[in-house]
This record gives structure tokens, sequence and C-alpha cells, in this order.
């Protein structure tokens, strides 16, 4: 595959994609300072874990190191891809009063461009080590947003605005009744793999929804959380992330009590074999404030502490 083809028009970026999971991804192409997978890119700056870490001359990628060999076969190469454990030993570059995560929790709904514009900025501090890393939790007004691997025909009836966005995946619906949550954490201090992350944000969620008797669970090759009832199964909780030198942002989504029909103008995330469910719709009547009660629960198990911070932005 030719270089030009790899490139990137903002290779800062990871877009982890919502509709597939990273883990199951193929390799597609290699460049000098990139790996390709499906829909994954990542850079020198911002490189995977383990089996998706490689430089096009088999050595360690600037800014990384700690490698040990795992065969992998590359392009109809048998040569070993490079894996890697990369320890950070940059957290006394940030001050004591911002290393733990606040948790902020937004009173009326936010508008999607002013989220964006807010957690970019919020991003940019957090990879300067001039703020703190944010969870923050929100309501949207009725949206669709396009993801970076949104198609076209998904959007079926666009009965609200349509925002394109930068993090991973399809199509989905944003409003009222539906927590949004916002986590931007900075990974390279905590653990530099993209992967992982996933995983844990989808543990974080599965441990929400126990708090409630629901059994939220994986499903190979879909990011985002299941319900099974009984012959089908419904999608309660989608993931979309974005990553900029090693700060994630964007996040997860948590069908509290949204209207359940404003999902119908889209193919959510691009499935149309599945639906897509809510707490109250599982005869669950939880309100927006026990729904965060357990949302932190699960979070600080997951992630660790947090701690209060008043304000919408």
């Amino acid at each position: 595959m030719p270089s030009q083809q790899l490139r990137h028009r903002d290779p800062d970026f990871i877009p982890v994609n919502d509709d597939v999971a990273p883990r199951h991804r193929p390799l597609v192409g290699i460049d000098r300072d990139r790996i390709i997978l499906m829909g994954v890119e990542f850079n020198h700056r911002a490189a995977a874990h383990a089996k998706e870490l490689m430089h096009r001359d088999y050595c360690t990628p600037e800014n990384d190191g700690d490698f040990h060999l795992d065969g992998f076969k590359i392009e109809g190469h048998d040569r070993p891809v490079m894996s890697v454990s990369t320890p950070y030993h940059g957290a006394n570059m940030v001050s004591a009063d911002l290393m733990q995560p606040e948790w902020v929790v937004a009173e009326q709904p936010v508008p999607y461009p002013e989220a964006v514009a807010a957690m970019e900025a919020r991003v940019d501090a957090i990879a300067h080590h001039t703020d703190r890393e944010r969870i923050w939790l929100l309501e949207h007004p009725p949206i669709y947003t396009a993801g970076t691997s949104a198609r076209t025909e998904d959007l079926l009836e666009p009965r609200f605005p349509v925002f394109k966005t930068g993090r991973g995946g399809q199509y989905t619906y944003h409003g009222p009744g539906q927590r949004v949550a916002y986590v931007m954490l900075d990974l390279k201090r905590r653990r530099p793999d993209v992967r992982a992350y996933v995983h844990d944000l989808e543990e974080w969620l599965i441990r929400a929804l126990a708090y409630f008797n629901v059994r939220g669970e994986r499903r190979t090759g879909r990011v985002g959380i299941w319900v099974a009832r009984g012959s089908r199964e419904d999608k309660i909780a989608a993931i979309g992330v974005r990553v900029r030198r090693w700060v994630s942002y964007h996040g997860v989504s948590l069908n509290v009590d949204p209207d359940l029909t404003h999902f119908g103008g889209i193919v959510p995330c691009g499935i149309s074999e599945h639906g897509v469910t809510s707490l109250h719709d599982l005869g669950l009547p939880i309100s927006m404030p026990d729904a965060d009660v357990a949302l932190r629960k699960a979070f600080e198990e997951v992630f660790g502490s947090v701690t209060d911070s008043p304000g919408d932005l």
C-alpha cells in the first residue's frame, strides 16, 4: 500500500470506531511512523500496545521503548512485530493537585458544538499539564452525530441537526434522557494502550448497569454494551472515542430514558439487525441522578477516585 494512501489529515488523532472492536481489526498497511489497522490509525506519538505497534524498519519508534518480540505476519512478511510495554516517566511533570480527575455534572443540556469546543480546550490543557483530567456528564438537545466511518445511507431521516464529529463510529443519537459522559484522561500517564482503554470503558458501563441488576455484555466485533432479551439483543450504551496526544475525549452514552423512537432516523452505529433499549424500556424507572451515582461508583472502581467540580464547562 503506497504510503501516501496511509496519510491521515490529522495524524495526532486516533479514532476508535464504535461499531467494530479494535481487538479484532486486521492490519491493512504501514508506513514509516504509523501502523494502520482497519479504522484505527496510530502514529509514533500515539503508538498502540503490543501487537499493534510497529515501525517500518522493525525498530523502536520515537518516544517509545521496552520492546519484546511477538511474531506477526505483515503484508506477506514473516518478520516479527515488535510488541511494546511503554512505561511513562512523566508523572512528575504533573503537579500533585492536577493528578485527580474532576467529576462534573451539567445541570442543563449542552449544545453539541459547545461541548466539542470545551473538550478540545481541556484536552489541550491536559496534554500540556496545565489542567486536570475531566469526566463530564451531560445531556444534549436532540441531535444526530456522524462518526469518522458514518455512511450516508445510514441517515434515514434527518429529524434533528446532524453534526460531523471526530470520534470513531458511525451515526448515533443524543438527546434528553440519555446520559453522555465525556472522558478526558491522560492515557500516557495512566496506561498508553488504546485497546485496554476501550475495554475499561466497557467495564465501567457493565459495572454501572450491575448496580440496577442489569447484565450488560460485550459482543465480539461490536464495541458498546448489549442486553440479551430472549431471542434478541439490544444496545443500551455506546462508546465513541478519540485520542489526541495520548489524551482521550468523547466517551460513552448510557440510555436512561431517551425517546427511543428518535433512533429511528438513523441506523444506529451502522447495525440494523439489532435494536436499542434503555433502563426505562427494561422496566427500571431509574432517575438520572441515580444513574449518575452508579456511574461514579463504577468509574472509581475501574479508573480510580475523582473529585467534585461544580460548573458545566
